[in-house]
């Protein structure tokens, strides 16, 4: 198998040659690192969204859209199977990256992470990679800069010339499509952080709505955590058990149960305030290999509806 980053990169050169059919801009900094408008200054898309959602993953996972209804209303929902759950998932599409130049500040996903490979999960996993390219989404409501590609280029050992940075506002179509097709990686996480192995995990799939685009950053970020929250699916395929797979789905929060917007401005966005649990998928069905299955948590179309609008 390729490197995650040339993977990745290969699917970065696909978006430049359409760029214009994915209604994506290409713009080269003066160090030649190339960033491209998924969804920033323009209102992004949701085939742009779907292939961004592989660049996360660095091809290792299949991205679909569907339609379905919530609240009786018809959503496109986005679905994300892959069969390396910790590379693609843990690896790669985790926003893990927080980046912090001057006034600039985003969060960044993508397999440029584990050239970096400083998160636990890079440990527990046993995987970094070094290459000539590093591919890391950045959501953002600015563009990166000159400062911004020099940094990650530092940082990664890779040239400039060979940093990619695809970047979105979670307020776009774009940022809702990418938030949705996470339903998956958040239920891998979530095993993760409770003690089981990741690389137990053999198959991972997700589906959840695309969350109606916000007017500002923070509703956005409310929203889509609500679409996840509340109204994901996930399934797992692992190969051992384990005593806490009820304790993956958001139903295991003591917030839950109400948009989460009004439960974010009672921390003042702060989410260091708020239990990890909360941020798990809404329902969760794990298949043990030769053993049980377990289902958990479940999907709350009520509250969904509320958040979104509906």
């Amino acid at each position: 198998m390729d490197s995650l980053n040339r993977m990745a990169t290969e699917l970065v050169d696909e978006a430049i040659d359409f760029a214009d059919e994915l209604t994506i801009d290409v713009h080269a900094l003066e160090g030649d690192a190339a960033v491209l408008d998924f969804g920033v200054e323009v209102p992004g898309a949701v085939e742009a969204g779907m292939l961004l959602a592989e660049i996360q993953t660095a091809g290792l996972a299949t991205v679909q859209s569907t339609m379905a209804t919530v609240g009786g209303a018809p959503l496109n929902h986005v679905e994300l199977s892959t069969d390396h759950p910790a590379l693609a998932l843990l690896c790669s599409q985790k926003g893990g990256w927080e980046l912090a130049v001057d006034d600039f500040q985003a969060l960044g996903s993508g397999p440029a992470r584990a050239l970096v490979a400083e998160e636990e999960a890079f440990q527990r996993i046993g995987y970094r990679e070094d290459a000539d390219f590093a591919v890391l989404a950045v959501e953002t409501d600015e563009l990166p800069d000159e400062d911004v590609a020099s940094q990650v280029a530092e940082r990664t050992g890779v040239p400039e010339t060979g940093v990619f940075l695809p970047s979105f506002a979670t307020a776009s179509v774009t940022g809702s499509v990418v938030a949705a097709a996470r339903a998956a990686e958040l239920a891998v996480f979530r095993l993760a952080e409770l003690g089981f192995d990741p690389v137990s995990v053999l198959s991972a799939s997700g589906r959840a709505p695309v969350a109606p685009v916000a007017d500002d950053e923070a509703t956005a970020m409310a929203r889509t955590t609500d679409a996840l929250a509340y109204g994901s699916e996930v399934h797992l395929t692992v190969d051992e058990s384990f005593d806490r797979f009820d304790e993956v789905p958001s139903v295991a929060a003591r917030e839950y149960g109400e948009p989460l917007e009004g439960v974010f401005e009672d921390v003042d966005w702060d989410f260091t305030e708020l239990p990890v649990e909360l941020f798990g998928p809404a329902a969760v069905t794990i298949d043990v290999v030769g053993g049980d299955t377990h289902v958990v948590g479940e999907t709350s179309e009520n509250v969904l509806a509320e958040s979104f609008g509906l």
